[in-house]
């Protein structure tokens, strides 16, 4: 009689997630950062390198999938989201990764993209959002500001551009984020807690483009604006920002304010809750031009969580319940059944 051993599982690095393919974006590219951080966090998630796939469309971002070592697939323009789900409806045991740009995912990608997260498959998507289309040289796309001056605008867009997290959660997203390049630290603790998250997590990535868009999101990174220019979200916590940490959020009704904290207390303000869809759609909201003065600003962190039944183990339900009313089938005996049409 032999004796089973049980064979310790080899704890995984960072590293190990790395190929040998050459990262062909352009140097200074902020994707090098995105794919560092999700590289960093890949040994967390607890799974086999067999056991994730990253799925991409077109785009700069979409080569994502050649520089992890999992199962991948480069699809076509717009359609990772299907792929993907039909991927999770097939295996469900899958860590599954759609990894997307703003061009990508919201011009001819837009249609799939809300029914992915309107169904809310147990998967993860990283918009990867730079305002322009980089792969093609640099015309403007659906997040690019009015006014954008490109190759396809020489004038300007006259194009009223997306708010990508209140389209988002308008499609009934359940979990939704926003995150950016510049800040790894951040960034690796919104992937984890999108991967935590029971169905679609919705990360949007602020992505510097250094050669179409350069500086597009500097407002927010930069060490002399970002205190100011940020609002980092912390469920259960008051929204204080600024550079000595003496300004908050108050509501005005449903009107948000800033305050100074030297006339206001902490106890009145705005305190996240992360449940709240109406105070989520409020903070999507915050997204008037940095160069106006009195604007609000920009907030990263978790927006808006939900618990709410997967598409997938919907459909595994239904399944089970067919069987067990009508039988398992013979599709044999279905494609030779006795509903036909004669044809004269």
């Amino acid at each position: 009689m032999s004796e089973v051993q049980d064979v310790e599982k080899v704890k995984l690095s960072p590293k190990d997630f790395a190929t040998d393919q050459d990262v062909r974006w352009c140097p200074g590219c902020g994707d090098y950062s995105i794919l560092k951080q999700v590289q960093s966090i890949m040994p967390d998630l607890g799974k086999d390198k067999e056991d994730i796939v990253f799925i991409s469309g077109i785009g700069c971002s979409s080569r994502f999938p050649y520089y992890m070592n999992t199962y991948g697939m480069h699809s076509i323009h717009g359609r990772a989201t299907a792929i993907a789900s039909g991927l999770k409806i097939s295996r469900p045991e899958l860590s599954v990764w759609v990894i997307t740009g703003d061009g990508d995912s919201l011009s001819i990608g837009g249609n799939h993209l809300i029914h992915l997260l309107r169904r809310n498959f147990d998967l993860n998507v990283l918009l990867f959002n730079n305002e322009i289309y980089g792969l093609t040289k640099g015309q403007y796309s659906p997040t690019s500001p009015e006014g954008k001056v490109t190759k396809s605008t020489p004038i300007g867009s006259i194009d009223h551009p997306f708010n990508p997290l209140k389209l988002c959660l308008g499609a009934d997203a359940t979990f939704i984020a926003r995150t950016m390049d510049r800040d790894p630290k951040h960034q690796r603790e919104i992937l984890l807690r999108g991967n935590q998250h029971v169905g679609t997590s919705m990360i949007e990535i602020y992505q510097n483009c250094n050669v179409f868009n350069d500086g597009a999101f500097e407002v927010f990174t930069d060490k002399g604006t970002k205190a100011e220019e940020t609002l980092y979200l912390e469920h259960g916590k008051p929204l204080i920002f600024g550079a000595n940490r003496d300004k908050g959020i108050k509501l005005d009704g449903f009107t948000p304010v800033i305050v100074s904290l030297e006339e206001v207390s902490e106890d009145d303000l705005w305190v996240h809750d992360e449940t709240d869809r109406t105070k989520a759609q409020l903070l999507t909201n915050f997204f008037d031009n940095p160069s106006l003065e009195g604007h609000l600003p920009r907030p990263f962190g978790v927006f808006y969580v939900e618990d709410r039944y997967r598409y997938e183990e919907a459909l595994e339900a239904q399944v089970e319940y067919a069987i067990e009313k009508s039988g398992k089938g013979d599709l044999d005996a279905l494609l030779r059944g006795k509903n036909v049409w004669k044809v004269d």
